[in-house]
């Protein structure tokens, strides 16, 4: 019996073990197979025969709306050295940082390879892992460009193993250190030698090279060094400096003498000069947003034409000047004006002069609010169904919770009583917008405010030690979040073109070197209902027309808008728009360091309704010179704003008041509501949220030092999520003025 159940078992285990032979044979054939393919690829690709440095030499150029005028071209600064003239601490540190077995490697980094191929194939996120060699072989030849795909990343393994076996490795090391970006627009380790310590290659001590091998990694980043980003630098410089004591190249005694490397001032050309480094650094902060390199960029021959008109741009310079000639340097003023159709920003004032001070003041400056807000918390109430003819109490003081320091009104409103919401917008009631925020609820005005366009964590930052969200105090309605001239000349352009949102950009197409134009258009996002949005615009017509933004009023077409005033008046502005254009002006400290203080402007007082309401009228005068006078659409219901009317008199209008203009606008005529909008033909923008970048460090203090270079990204100098800074998450001061 046993007998035959063994005879029984053999076939079983003879079949097992015929599929086990079969699939090991299988494994070692399609083995063979590639190292065959591997070995024919190796043979078949040549070592192209020349350095494409002619495409480093290109510029980008940088046009204006019109598509013909330039606004600058910009090249690369590159200075080729032999080996020779480089100091051993740079090539050892750049060892260190980028391929520490760079002298007894093939040229490439099999397992850094296999996780590019993978990134490749499955459009991941790009990885790290080339060797020196292969960055090389990439920057240097002609033949490899800096295109995705697997071809071309296929072709880099055998060129840079090819180029391994032939060459030497200085002579590697000498092409590599002559074409890598360094930052501050340094091509090659003697333009960044002189940029960042403004000496030759040959001289850079082992901590200055230290840095300069850190920098490689994240260019812009580290091309200067603010109270933001210091912590980040150091531990990379730290970690090359391990590096070298590792490789015996310094010691661990001389690494605990070094101290972190101070900076030479970045030594900007005039380029750059006025408003031209403004619009370039916007221009090119897009850029990286929409899926550009540091390197991309820096190479050259980009056709890149932005958003920007000539005229418009000229204009906002003026109004500026004009208005504000005698105000004192510290005190800054930031414009932005945006086409309501599709978010273009079609002019700006970002300071006085690049080359003085790159911080932008319209696109990364942020100050509180004030009473700019106030149109949001409007929104969210008209969209839960409150009308324009609907009341709350004006009375003051107005408190959240018993024994908190009241909230008043401004100057000497004193209380208003019970105030439709149309009066409390035109007078710009603190106590009656503090009470719809409390009736209505924070949370609902905070989702009202991101759907203008305005990060969540603006809206809740951290306002004290024990985590109290700036959305959960008293005077959230009333403009405590600290908001940009770009993110009100968005917000409100939301309200102008019927309740669609569009996110502001500054590049309408992108040419690349030798490739294809791409053209940029944003989609639109429907935030609110046209109802909603043309009542709120009703209630800010009132603001312009007789209330605190009088002083905006244009002569030849109506406008609407809302004035905005802090603590004492240290940051004023005013947010407004005609149908087809909304601008915001905002006038402010330029150092965070003196926020709070009272503003001084010669011949003004600090309001939102003076000096920047007067810059908005001059420069609105100018930017809508040749631009059809549109009215703005009927409210849904009419309501006195206390000015123009008796304060009791009562509504007997119908809901929709007889009007000699037709229902609907001719064919000819745009509606004022938008269509569908045009889908884009380049990816919505992929920037994480600010590194948007993405996210927020406080702006650096002109007094510290800290200077942005010409591709450093704004989007840095927003705070993370939730983190308290100097800048955007202050305390809520409850006495924030209604002007």
């Amino acid at each position: 019996m046993s007998e035959n159940k063994e005879a029984e078992a053999k076939p079983v285990g003879g079949k097992k073990n015929r599929i086990l032979r079969r699939a090991a044979y299988t494994v070692l054939g399609l083995l063979g197979v590639g190292v065959i393919g591997f070995a024919i690829a190796y043979v078949l690709t040549p070592v192209p025969d020349g350095a494409q440095l002619d495409a480093r030499k290109q510029l980008n150029t940088y046009y204006y709306a019109d598509e013909k005028t330039v606004i600058a071209e910009v090249g690369t600064n590159r200075t080729a050295v032999p080996i020779s003239k480089v100091s051993k601490a740079m090539q050892q540190a750049v060892i260190s940082a980028e391929n520490r077995s760079f002298y007894s490697d093939p040229g490439v980094s099999f397992s850094g390879t296999a996780r590019a191929f993978w990134s490749t194939v499955s459009g991941g996120q790009v990885q790290g892992g080339s060797t020196i060699t292969q960055q090389m072989v990439r920057n240097y030849y002609r033949g490899l460009s800096q295109e995705r795909s697997v071809t071309r990343k296929l072709k880099e393994v055998m060129v840079s193993l090819k180029v391994g076996q032939s060459k030497d490795k200085d002579w590697i090391m000498e092409q590599y250190l002559n074409t890598i970006f360094f930052g501050r627009d340094s091509y090659g380790v003697q333009a960044a030698a002189q940029a960042y310590f403004t000496k030759d290659a040959k001289d850079l001590t082992p901590a200055e090279s230290a840095y300069l091998a850190a920098a490689i990694q994240q260019p812009t980043v580290y091309s200067n060094v603010t109270k933001a980003n210091r912590a980040a630098a150091e531990q990379r410089w730290r970690y090359v400096l391990d590096g070298m004591v590792a490789a015996g190249n310094v010691t661990a005694d001389d690494v605990a003498k070094m101290k972190f490397p101070k900076l030479a001032k970045q030594n900007l050309t005039n380029i750059y000069a006025g408003q031209n480094g403004y619009m370039i650094v916007a221009a090119n902060n897009e850029l990286r947003r929409r899926g550009y390199s540091d390197e991309q960029i820096a190479l050259g021959g980009m056709k890149v034409v932005t958003t920007y008109q000539k005229d418009k741009m000229d204009a906002a310079q003026a109004a500026v000047k004009r208005v504000t000639g005698g105000m004192a340097k510290e005190q800054e003023v930031g414009l932005v004006s945006v086409d309501t159709s599709n978010g273009e920003v079609v002019g700006f004032y970002g300071g006085r002069n690049y080359l003085d001070k790159q911080l932008s003041n319209s696109f990364s400056s942020y100050r509180q609010a004030g009473s700019g807000f106030k149109p949001y918390v409007l929104a969210a109430a008209l969209d839960q169904g409150m009308k324009l003819t609907d009341t709350v109490s004006g009375n003051q003081p107005f408190r959240c919770n018993p024994g908190e320091a009241g909230i008043n009104n401004d100057g000497n409103e004193g209380s208003l009583g019970e105030i439709n919401l149309v009066r409390a917008t035109a007078k710009s009631s603190n106590t009656a917008f503090a009470r719809l925020n409390q009736d209505i609820g924070a949370d609902k005005v905070t989702a009202m405010a991101e759907k203008f366009g305005i990060p969540d964590d603006q809206l809740t930052a951290k306002t004290d030690k024990v985590g109290t969200r700036l959305n959960q105090t008293c005077s959230f309605a009333i403009g405590t979040a600290s908001l940009s001239p770009v993110q009100q000349a968005a917000g409100y352009a939301t309200f102008a073109n019927g309740g669609t949102y569009y996110k502001p950009h500054v590049v309408k197409a992108v040419t690349p070197a030798g490739g294809k134009t791409k053209k940029i258009v944003e989609k639109g996002v429907r935030a609110v209902s046209t109802e909603v949005a043309g009542d709120a615009t009703y209630a800010m017509s009132k603001v312009v027309e007789s209330g605190t933004g009088a002083g905006a009023q244009l002569d030849d077409r109506e406008a609407a808008g809302k004035t905005g005033t802090t603590d004492d008046g240290a940051s004023v502005w005013f947010n407004g728009y005609v149908p087809q254009i909304s601008t915001s002006v905002m006038i402010f400290h330029g150092s965070t360091k003196k926020q709070f203080k009272p503003l001084v402007i010669p011949g003004y007082s600090a309001y939102g309704g003076a000096a920047p309401a007067a810059i908005w009228r001059d420069y609105m005068t100018e930017a809508t010179r040749n631009l059809e006078v549109k009215d703005f659409p009927e409210p849904s219901t009419y309501a006195s704003n206390g000015y123009d009317r008796d304060d009791d008199e009562q509504d007997t209008r119908p809901t929709q008041e007889p009007s000699d203009r037709p229902s609907e606008e001719p064919s000819d005529d745009p509606s004022t509501e938008p269509t569908e909008p045009t889908k884009p033909t380049d990816p919505p923008s992929t920037d994480p949220k600010p590194s948007q970048s993405a996210d927020p460090d406080p702006e650096p203090d002109p007094g510290d030092g800290a200077e942005p270079d010409p591709g450093v990204d704004e989007e840095q100098n927003k705070p993370a999520r939730g983190q308290q800074t100097p800048l955007r998450a202050t305390p809520a001061r409850h006495g924030l003025l209604g002007g």
